[in-house]
Formats: C-alpha cells, structure tokens, sequence
C-alpha cells in the first residue's frame, strides 16, 4: 500500500495473538507499517496517533478465505469500494477472492486491474484466486504461471465443477509441478443438480429439491484419489457436512496435503433456519442438518477444520426476494465474521476459546493462504483489528457498509463490536 507512514501506540489493551501465545494486556508500538514493539516503545519512538484500548481486545486483522467483492462485472450487486469498507468495519484486512466475475478472472491483464483497483482504495489487501480453466468451462487450464505473475494466490473453479475429472488431473498435475494450491469446493456435478436445500425431511416437507451429502462425499473421494496420484496440494472450500468432515479428517490423517474451510453460517445454522421459506438462509452449500452442525464445532475443536471463512456472497434485493427456489444464494458476511466467530467462543465457553477462534479467521486462514499476515509479532505487516468484546450489536441491513444487505442473522444480536482497523499501519476505519 501506498500511504504515508505513521507512528501509533495502542495503548492498555488485551493483546490476543495466537501465533505467538500472546494473550496479555500490554501496549502495541507501529512504525512504518510494522509491528516495532511490544510493551516498551521502541528508542526514538514518538506517536502521531494513540488508540486507548482499554477494555479491548487487540488482534491480528482478519484473513477472510472467501470474499466476493463482485469487481468486474456484478457492479449491480456491490463494488469494490462498497465491500473494502465492509471489511474493514469488520476488523477484515486481508481478502481471498474468487475467480467468477465477469468476465472470469483467467487473463493477467483483468487480476492486474483488480489489484491496481483494490490499491487504489487503499482499505484492505485483496488477493485473488485465478480461474482453474478458461471461462471456469473446465475444458482448457488458464496460463497458471502468469496469472501467478499477475498476482494470484492459488486456482479455483469457485462453484463450478468440473465435468471431465482428466482436465482436473493435469490441472493437479500441473499445480504439483509449480508448487501451486488447488481451491476446489467438493461437490459432484450431477447429484444434487439444482438442489436448493439439503437432502431431509425438512426439505421434503416444503418441497423443496435437495442437494445430499453424497454429493460434497463422492466429489471428496474424487479429489482425494486424484491428490494420491499428484501429490498436488489442496484446500477444501465450504465443507458442510459431518460425512464430508470424517473424510477430510482421515485424508489429512493419511498425510494428504489437503486443508479445509467452513463458511461461519454453517457453524451456527441448520437447515431448520430455512423457516417459512426465508430465502436469506438460501445459500452454497445449503444449510444442513443439527448433526453436520455439530460436527463442524467438533472439527474445529480437533484441529480438521483449519479456518473458518465469511463465505461472502452480496445479492441484490432483486434476485433475493424471490420465493426460496428462484432467489440467488448467498449472504454478506465480512461484517458478521468476527462477531459469529465470537459467538461460536462463548458457546464453547472454555478459557483458550477466543484466541482459538481468533486462529481460524487470522493466522491459520494466511497459512492456507500462503500469506505473512495474521500475527503481531515484532517485524510483522501491522494489520490490526480492535474489538470490544462486551458490546453487542444488533444485525441490520442499514448498519452494514455492505451493498449486500441480505444474511440469515438479520435481527440476531451478536457480540463484538470492531472499534477500530489499522491496515499496513495506517487507521482504516475508526469508530
């Protein structure tokens, strides 16, 4: 980024950095974008600005795995800028975006204007994923090295599998080759085709058409076998059930060089939050059952999920208030992230819960992401959120900075309220 430098002392607040097993109330000392000390100001420091967080918390700024800022192409549904500013009311700083805008992020020439653009805002670090194969068509593979060139962090089809399971073999193939990451949400192409909520009673009730479990485990077993072979690495986006978390937890048990993510709505929702058809908890994957649910938290707890991300996904309010079938899924999320993750920490109620919860969404996401953030010890990039922990806030759509008013937890009261955001040092967003 290109802003001025300052010098900043946040001050009395309770530092929480899971990647140093720091958790103490101490004074943070920024010069020139990096953390230059903790406790005792560093000689010759004197501070431009000073941030009294009593009472707050202090932690690495968010790493959010998914983030559809809809730049290019969906300009309709938010824009860079509107999503940026989302992020960082949400203490997010850095973002993973995927590859389906239109036109689809498969040429250097549109993820150099996408980071030119995100630059230029000056808010958060976006980091794109480049298009697996040309037009996400999984026919031909995309020019992997010069999207990487370009600025890409990894290869996804985002939510568009991939038909012929030869053109995902050479894509391992050719990952594995240039130590590339693989993003794949499981999901077989037929089963479930067209499916709006998950497999169950409850959709069969309402009549609704189902996606089943098979078809994030027979994607799995697919992804697996093709992992054995490459050796490619691959991160598992959106895993939603408990049959697909089982998988996961032998793949990585057997030494496969596999991690994977939840989205924070299937942390805390079922498919029983569908209601009377409320088309806000209309979303991919579907909800799914109190099991699946629990076993989320339980793959969280043992270490087989390994981050935890907002899944944000803006709709505009003309392809959301449709009846529950016909309305786009998604929901905005980089403003509830920190906060659902918070929730999930109380429910836990265990002493070492929030800095764990902290760890999903900051360090352990920049590992997937093969990116230096998520930490605060001396010499890191001073990406910082300031929270305050006690303070509960009620989920509105006029709150949000989000052109993206539509999420399952409107109403819902949630704790943690983001006071403050420093990106490379500089304040982004203060409260």
């Amino acid at each position: 980024m290109n802003f001025a430098r300052m010098q900043l002392h946040i001050k009395n607040g309770r530092l929480v950095d899971p990647a140093n097993g720091i958790d103490r109330v101490t004074d943070l000392f920024v010069v020139d974008g990096k953390i230059a000390a903790l406790g005792a100001a560093p000689s010759g420091f004197s501070a431009d600005d000073t941030i009294d967080a009593t009472g707050l918390v202090v932690a690495p700024g968010l790493v959010d795995l998914s983030a559809r800022l809809r730049e290019p192409g969906y300009e309709y549904k938010a824009t860079l800028e509107s999503e940026m500013r989302a992020a960082v009311q949400g203490g997010v700083t850095t973002l993973i975006c995927p590859p389906d805008t239109d036109p689809v992020l498969d040429e250097p020439g549109l993820v150099e204007m996408l980071k030119h653009r995100a630059r230029n805002l000056d808010l958060a670090h976006v980091h794109p994923l480049g298009a697996l194969t040309m037009g996400l068509k999984g026919e031909a593979l995309t020019e992997m090295a010069e999207l990487t060139e370009a600025g890409c962090i990894g290869f996804a089809q985002a939510e568009v599998p991939i038909l012929d399971t030869n053109v995902l073999l050479r894509a391992l193939q050719y990952a594995k080759t240039f130590g590339y990451t693989v993003w794949l949400r499981p999901q077989d192409p037929h089963i479930g085709r067209g499916g709006v909520a998950h497999s169950g009673p409850l959709a069969s009730r309402l009549g609704l058409s189902g996606v089943p479990v098979m078809a994030e485990t027979i994607a799995l077993n697919t992804i697996f076998e093709l992992v054995r072979s490459t050796g490619a690495r691959v991160h598992l986006c959106r895993i939603s059930s408990a049959a697909g978390l089982a998988l996961v937890r032998a793949a990585k048990k057997e030494g496969l060089p596999v991690s994977c993510d939840v989205g924070v709505h299937h942390l805390h929702m079922t498919d029983a939050d569908i209601g009377f058809f409320d088309s806000n908890a209309r979303l991919t994957p579907p909800l799914r059952s109190g099991r699946d649910r629990d076993a989320i938290t339980a793959g969280l707890l043992d270490g087989t999920v390994d981050a935890v991300c907002s899944d944000h996904t803006p709709v505009d309010d003309d392809e959301k208030l449709l009846p529950f079938a016909e309305a786009s899924p998604g929901a905005t999320g980089l403003e509830l992230l920190l906060s659902l993750m918070l929730k999930w920490a109380e429910e836990q109620h265990g002493a070492d819960a929030l800095p764990q919860a902290l760890a999903k969404i900051t360090l352990d996401a920049a590992r997937i992401a093969g990116l230096p953030a998520g930490q605060l010890g001396v010499g890191a990039q001073a990406d910082i959120v300031l929270f305050d922990p006690a303070t509960r806030w009620k989920v509105e759509g006029a709150a949000l900075a989000s052109q993206g008013k539509h999420t399952p937890f409107l109403g819902f009261e949630l704790p943690g309220q983001v006071k403050a955001t420093v990106v490379d040092g500089r304040i982004a967003y203060r409260r």
